[in-house]
Order: structure tokens, then C-alpha cells, then sequence
């Protein structure tokens, strides 16, 4: 069985960065906690706001975290106020799972951030979140296929696009795969910016899998 690396993490600190920017060599294992219960709670309240990406940074005595979204306004809400409401049930996650203390000493001022992004056919994470969806509405999920490569491959910066789903497509009784692949994806080139990501469509006959890979040029060292 072949061994898969993650295109990402085959990539940091060469053309890709870290989702959590923060050292703490006496603190890692409850950062490490804190900063899975922030994006598990987050994806699951924000599921349907389009959310890109969630990066955690850490200074002393703060906890800045940035949301990367397609929909800001939804998270915002009215005069601000979805954001108080995020920022209060993420700060009682974690201090119900005894991340940190009830002392005022372990607290850290949280600070949510929000970023909007103009087109989001252009990341990996939002085009798979946006196929599971349509496949969750009992759309063929080959016109599915032929619609996303379609918008995708018209953005000048996307070089090439492999989209794949996989699972009881159309409600069939055997699991299979289908693919559509357009251009250049040179996946084994540690220099090629490539975006991956991934998402599940949870259907009535089961789970379908959604893979993303989007080629957007060569990066080269400075």
C-alpha cells in the first residue's frame, strides 16, 4: 500500500506556513487542546459561512484568531453581535474542558478576526465545501464535477484543477470514484504552490468524499 503525504504538509516552511503561529515549549500539549476545541467548535457553528481557513497566533497574555471566510457578514451579524456570541461559547469550550484554569492567571484575552476573500474559486477548502454541498442537494454529482472544474480553470491563477469524489455516488449500491483532471499538476515538485483540501457530504445513503487539488505555479526560494 503506498504511503500518502499530505500536500501541505510536505510543503511547510518551503511554500506553504503553519495554521497555528505560536512557541511554547512548557505550554504545548494544552495549546495544542485549546487550539483543536477553537476550529472544532468553529466549523461546527460556521459550517455554512464558507470558511477557508482558521489561524491561531499567540503573544503573551493573547490569543489572536484570524477566520478566512467567502461570507463575512454572516459571521459578523448586526452591530457585531454573532461575533460576542462566537467569542463567549468558544471561551466556555474551553475552560468546560479544563484547558485552563478557573484563575485569572490562565486566562488569555481571545481576539477573533475576521478576513474576507473575494473569489473563492481560487481555495481548495471552499470549492470542496461548496461540491459536498451541491452532492448534499442530490445534484449528479458528474454535473457537479463538470460545473467546478468549469468555474475553477476560469480564474487565470489556477494552472490546474484535479477534483475527485468518492462513496455511493447517486445512491449506487457499490462504492466507486470519479475524477475530472484539467491542466498541470506536478505533485511530486516540492516548488509547485498547490492547494488541497478535502470535505464530506453526508447524504441519506451515506458519506460521499470530496478531494480538491488546485495548481497555481512554481514558488521559489528567495
Amino acid at each position: 500500500m503506498a504511503h500518502k503525504v499530505h500536500p501541505k504538509a510536505f510543503r511547510l516552511r518551503r511554500s506553504e506556513d503553519w495554521d497555528s503561529r505560536w512557541i511554547n515549549i512548557k505550554n504545548t500539549p494544552r495549546y495544542l487542546e485549546e487550539d483543536f476545541i477553537i476550529r472544532e467548535l468553529l466549523n461546527k457553528k460556521l459550517k455554512e459561512c464558507g470558511i477557508q481557513s482558521i489561524m491561531i497566533e499567540r503573544f503573551r497574555g493573547k490569543a489572536n484568531v484570524i477566520i478566512n471566510t467567502a461570507r463575512p457578514g454572516l459571521i459578523i451579524g448586526r452591530g457585531g453581535q454573532e461575533v460576542e456570541i462566537i467569542k463567549k461559547a468558544l471561551e466556555k469550550a474551553i475552560l468546560k474542558k479544563g484547558v485552563y484554569k478557573e484563575d485569572e492567571k490562565a486566562r488569555k484575552e481571545l481576539k477573533i478576526e475576521i478576513r474576507e476573500i473575494r473569489n473563492p474559486w481560487i481555495y481548495a477548502s471552499l470549492i470542496a465545501q461548496w461540491m459536498a454541498q451541491q452532492i448534499e442537494k442530490r445534484l449528479p454529482h458528474r454535473r457537479v464535477l463538470k460545473q467546478t472544474l468549469e468555474k475553477v480553470m476560469a480564474n487565470k491563477e489556477i494552472q490546474g484543477a484535479r477534483l475527485e469524489v468518492s462513496g455511493r455516488l447517486d445512491g449506487s449500491e457499490i462504492a466507486r470514484d470519479a475524477k475530472l483532471t484539467k491542466g498541470r499538476l506536478p505533485r511530486q515538485m516540492l516548488r509547485a504552490d498547490i492547494d488541497y483540501a478535502g470535505a464530506e457530504a453526508h447524504c441519506t445513503y451515506g458519506v460521499i468524499g470530496v478531494k480538491v487539488w488546485l495548481y497555481k505555479g512554481d514558488k521559489f526560494d528567495k
